[in-house]
């Protein structure tokens, strides 16, 4: 059974940094390239960064520069590390996995930007 876990959310001050995990489960992990999206409360999901499994990174603007997605497929993970934070990424972090023609989530974890 396909399962992503994310974890490292949390409530950080602007400028700060926070790194989410991805981990997963129940498939051929390094085979698959890896999403992370952001759904702030009231908005529409974003993309924010992927990672296939080459390496190849992509990013979205408003992640460029600021973000870096990067994998260890040994432990099965991928990371969005998160630097330089603003009060405007706050939001839902979901990663995600095409596996077959079907898409996985995890739960998500909560990142807050905040004084």
């Amino acid at each position: 059974q396909v399962q992503l876990v994310e974890s490292g959310g949390g409530l950080v001050q602007p400028g700060g940094s926070l790194r989410l995990s991805c981990a997963g489960f129940g498939f051929n992990f390094s085979r698959y390239a890896i999403d992370w999206y952001r759904q702030a409360r009231g908005k529409e999901r974003d993309f924010v960064a992927s990672i296939n499994h080459f390496g190849r990174v992509t990013y979205a603007d408003s992640a460029k520069g600021r973000f870096t997605i990067s994998r260890d497929n040994a432990k099965n993970t991928v990371y969005l590390q998160m630097n330089s934070l603003k009060v405007e990424d706050t939001s839902q972090y979901t990663c995600g996995a095409l596996v077959g023609d079907r898409w996985y989530w995890g739960q998500g974890a909560q990142v807050t930007v905040s004084f």
